[in-house]
C-alpha cells in the first residue's frame, strides 16, 4: 500500500516542485497599490536603502500556497492526518505572529511592530498547543542521537524542548531575512532534506508537507533573488521557522535540526556574540550583525554572499541526510 503510494506522489511532487510557482505577478501590484512597502533600518547597510519601498508580506503568498498544496495532496492520495493538522498549526499559527508584526510596521506605520513580549507570547501560545496535541497522539518523548543507537526519554521535559525549538528556530529563520533570496533559498534546501529524511522514515504526509514548502519558497524565490520585487516579511519568516521546527520534531529528528539548519544557527549566533562582546568589552566582532551584513560590509556582494550561503546549506543538507539515512 505505501509502496502504491509512493510511486503515485513521487511523479506527482516531481511535477510539482518544478513548476510550483504561487501567483506572486498578482500579488506585487496588490502589495504596491495597499503601500505594503518594506521601511529599511538606517543602521542597515547603506546599500539596502534603494529597496525602501519594495512589496513586503509576500509571506502571505507562501503560506496560502504551503495550505493549498498540503491539504489538495492528502486528500488526493492520503488522508488529513493529525500530523498534517499540527503542521499546519503552527506553521499558519507562526505565519499569522509574523503577519501582525507586519501589519503594525507597514500598515500602521510602527516601525518596531509587535513588541518581543508579545511576539513571544504568542509563538508560546502556538508551541503549547503544539505540544498539546503531540500528546494526544501518544507522541514519544525519546530523543535519538543521530549516526548512534542512543536515545534517551526526557519525558515532561520534552515540553521545555519543543517551546525552545520552535521559538529559536523561528527567530534564527527570521534573521536569516536580510538579503535578496538569500532565506528562500537556504529554505528550499533545509526542507528539502527533511522531505527525504522523512520519506526515508515512512513519514509520507511530513514528506508531502516538506516537499509542500519546498515548491513553494522555490516559487516565491522566482521573485525574491536579487534583485527583489518582493520581500517575505515576517509573515514568511517566522511561518517557515516554525514550520522547520515542527517537521523535525515529528520526524524524531530533533538534535539534526541543528545541522541541517546550520546556516540559520550560525546567523544566531553571530548576533549572540555580536551583542555579548559589544557589551562586555565594548568592541564589535562582526561589522555588523547578523553574519550575511559582515560579508557585504566586507566588500563581497550581496549575489555572492547569497550564493555562498546556498552553497554552505547544502552541505549542512547532505551532511544531515548523511548521519541520518547512511550511518
Amino acid at each position: 500500500m505505501i509502496s502504491d503510494v509512493r510511486a503515485c506522489l513521487t511523479s506527482y511532487l516531481a511535477g510539482f516542485i518544478s513548476n510550483s510557482c504561487p501567483p506572486i505577478p498578482l500579488f506585487i501590484p496588490f502589495l504596491r497599490r495597499l503601500k505594503f512597502g518594506q521601511s529599511i533600518r538606517e543602521e542597515g547597510p547603506k546599500s539596502h536603502q534603494k529597496k525602501s519601498g519594495t512589496p513586503t508580506m509576500g509571506g502571505i503568498v507562501i503560506v496560502l500556497s504551503i495550505i493549498a498544496t498540503t491539504l489538495f495532496i492528502s486528500f488526493k492520495f492520503l488522508s488529513f492526518s493529525q500530523e498534517i493538522m499540527l503542521l499546519l498549526l503552527v506553521t499558519v499559527g507562526f505565519g499569522l505572529v509574523g503577519f501582525l508584526d507586519d501589519f503594525i510596521k507597514v500598515v500602521l506605520k510602527r516601525n518596531l511592530g509587535l513588541t518581543s513580549k508579545q511576539k513571544l507570547a504568542g509563538q508560546l501560545v502556538i508551541a503549547v498547543l503544539f505540544y498539546t496535541g503531540l500528546i494526544q497522539m501518544d507522541f514519544s518523548t525519546e530523543i535519538h542521537i543521530p549516526a548512534t543507537n542512543v536515545s534517551f526519554d526526557l519525558g515532561w521535559l520534552y515540553l521545555p524542548l519543543v517551546i525552545v525549538m520552535l521559538v529559536g528556530a523561528s527567530n534564527a529563520v527570521n534573521l536569516t531575512d536580510g538579503l535578496d533570496g538569500l532565506l528562500a533559498g537556504t529554505g528550499a534546501i533545509a526542507f528539502g532534506a527533511f522531505a527525504v529524511l522523512a520519506w526515508y522514515a515512512g513519514f509520507i504526509d511530513v514528506s508531502i508537507f516538506s516537499a509542500a514548502i519546498v515548491g513553494s519558497v522555490l516559487g516565491f524565490l522566482v521573485y525574491n533573488a536579487h534583485p527583489a520585487k518582493v520581500f517575505m516579511g515576517d509573515t514568511g519568516s517566522l511561518a517557515l521557522g516554525g514550520a522547520i521546527a515542527a517537521i523535525a520534531i515529528m520526524t524524531k529528528t530533533e538534535i539534526l535540526l541543528i545541522l541541517i539548519g546550520g546556516v540559520f544557527v550560525i546567523e544566531t549566533l553571530s548576533v549572540i556574540i555580536q551583542v555579548i562582546s559589544f557589551k562586555t568589552r565594548g568592541k564589535r566582532v562582526f561589522k555588523m550583525s547578523p553574519l550575511h551584513h559582515h560579508y557585504e560590509l566586507s566588500g563581497w556582494s550581496e549575489w555572492r554572499v547569497v550564493v555562498t550561503f546556498w552553497f554552505v546549506g547544502m552541505i549542512f543538507a547532505v551532511l544531515g541526510i548523511y548521519l541520518e539515512v547512511w550511518l
